[in-house]
């Protein structure tokens, strides 16, 4: 067998450019190591649905070597929180909570001190309080707009987890600048042809202004195209439309308004709002709003997706063009074959719900890096790529069905078919009979496989207002007085919380500061 000695990417962007730096730090590039093209194509545009992040992202960026502050300032970043999620439960003007929030915080657990979700269930929090509220600081430091760390902490450390909203544009070309800068090298070019081997391997990729391009292992970064894993090596596509509805985004940017706008307050969480056919999102960046209709075509069209849209923004949209995005949600269960692996949108999508996509990037990236077969012996690879992939995206699956899932909205066939068992994953549908007597816990999980945590699961099954009675079991937490005592402290730190934390602009504005120095 051949050793891999060179490495093409074909096609840019953040997962284009975030592989080539993630390979280029791990496997030496700059210092002689395995070589690393790049080819992208100055006529393809990058999507950019969402500009949101998982905590994940903090760990990649600090991996390849990208300074916080020096990020936030050159893809006009903000720091991300959590979700809010509006009018998921049930619709406007509904008599009950018109929100709940997933914030990235885990839930507040002392050594030796009780685990607080079962003592929320049997009401030790007090009121009505919901569970987010109830067991971390997050949601009162978030509503109120403040920042996750203070200015004094060092690089993607804080006493709030947290991930990021950015400038998809800006992102990737900071990526590219980076990923030079460890070696890759970067080609401008049209790929016109791919050309198999006699073994039905990629052979070799032919450009309009390079000619042929070969390489040891060939990665496809070509979005929804797949021009290699799809159109040359003929891997399959599973669209997974019959449980995940939404097929369509219109987006559009939205600058702050008003004369005192470089002052507006920057919301530090996604707002995810429900509609008729879908939900919109709100992401504050520093000079402007990203906002977009993810939707369902077979339950809305696109013209009325439009004035949705244009509905929530109010006035502001009445100048602004929104862009029509298609969306090809499922994923290929098999995304590494022969010499050639898939990463991004060329390998599958799951709408921009929970930030999923970048995760998956830098998933992808991970394993390419970690289980690379230096030696050329690909196979065991691409069947350990595989299955942990697969897994992945089968457990996204169940975690964003469960958001909708959940509803108990009836008021459109959108909101009615999402609550139709028959949509419902088994494989959610098992984990949810188990929860209705116990709530989720962590060895319901499989570590590596997973890209949320169990308190992800357990904040959006709690805001969801999903049933759990496990008033059978009170035996088994004798520690409610303790539990009572931690909701306390809890609620009396959060106020000490919004004290010691700046507000999420001045934050933001001291870290480009820093960034410009």
């Amino acid at each position: 067998m051949k050793p891999i000695q060179e490495v093409l990417i074909v096609g840019g962007g953040t997962a284009g450019w975030l592989t080539a730096a993630f390979l280029a730090k791990t496997l030496g590039t700059a210092a002689g190591g395995v070589k690393i093209t790049l080819i992208e194509s100055s006529e393809i545009g990058i999507i950019g649905v969402g500009e949101g992040t998982f905590p994940s992202i903090k760990g990649t960026l600090a991996a390849i070597g990208i300074d916080e502050a020096c990020f936030i300032r050159a893809c006009n970043a903000t720091f991300k929180q959590g979700i809010r999620f509006d009018h998921w439960v049930r619709p406007p003007g509904t008599a009950g909570h018109d929100h709940y929030f997933h914030p990235f915080s885990a839930p507040s657990q002392r050594p030796g001190g009780p685990e607080l979700l079962p003592y929320w269930l049997l009401g030790a929090a007090r009121g009505n309080t919901a569970f987010a509220e109830a067991a971390t600081l997050q949601k009162r430091v978030a509503d109120a707009s403040h920042g996750p760390k203070r200015f004094t902490d060092a690089d993607f450390i804080g006493p709030l987890n947290y991930a990021y909203h950015f400038d998809a544009g800006r992102f990737a070309a900071l990526l590219c600048e980076h990923g030079q800068s460890l070696g890759v090298q970067q080609l401008i070019g049209t790929v016109e042809r791919v050309e198999l081997a006699e073994d039905g391997a990629i052979g070799s990729v032919v450009t309009r202004e390079h000619g042929s391009l070969t390489a040891d292992l060939y990665i496809d970064c070509t979005g929804f195209r797949a021009a290699l894993i799809g159109t040359a090596l003929g891997s399959p596509f599973r669209n997974i439309n019959d449980q995940l509805f939404v097929d369509r985004a219109v987006a559009v940017q939205v600058p702050y308004e008003g004369p005192d706008s470089q002052n507006h307050p920057i919301a530090s969480y996604t707002i995810s709002t429900a509609h008729e056919a879908g939900w919109t999102w709100d992401i504050g960046l520093q000079q402007r709003r990203g906002v977009g209709y993810v939707y369902s075509s077979r339950h809305t069209d696109d013209g009325r997706a439009e004035d949705v849209l244009r509905g929530y923004i109010g006035p502001a949209a009445e100048t602004l063009s929104p862009r029509l995005l298609k969306l090809n949600v499922g994923y290929r269960e098999v995304q590494w074959v022969k010499n050639c692996v898939a990463v991004g949108l060329s390998g599958g999508f799951l709408e921009p719900l929970e930030s999923s996509g970048i995760g998956l990037i830098e998933t992808a990236a991970y394993l390419v890096g970690f289980l690379f077969p230096a030696d050329g012996n690909i196979a065991p690879a691409a069947r350990q790529f595989n299955d942990q992939m697969k897994a992945r995206y089968e457990r996204i699956v169940d975690f964003v069905k469960m958001h909708y899932c959940l509803t108990q909205r009836s008021d459109t066939d959108f909101w009615r078919d999402n609550a139709d068992p028959r949509s419902v994953p088994d494989s959610l549908r098992e984990k949810l009979a188990m929860w209705r007597c116990r709530p989720p816990h962590r060895l319901d999980f499989v570590t590596d496989l997973e890209m949320y945590p169990p308190s992800s699961w357990q904040y959006v099954l709690h805001g969801m207002e999903f049933g759990c009675d496990i008033s059978a079991s009170r035996a088994a937490y004798p520690r409610i007085d303790d539990a009572r005592k931690e909701f306390q402290m809890i609620r009396q730190l959060s106020e000490h919380a919004l004290g010691d934390l700046p507000t999420h602009r001045a934050l933001v504005e001291r870290m480009c500061a820093r960034a410009a120095v």
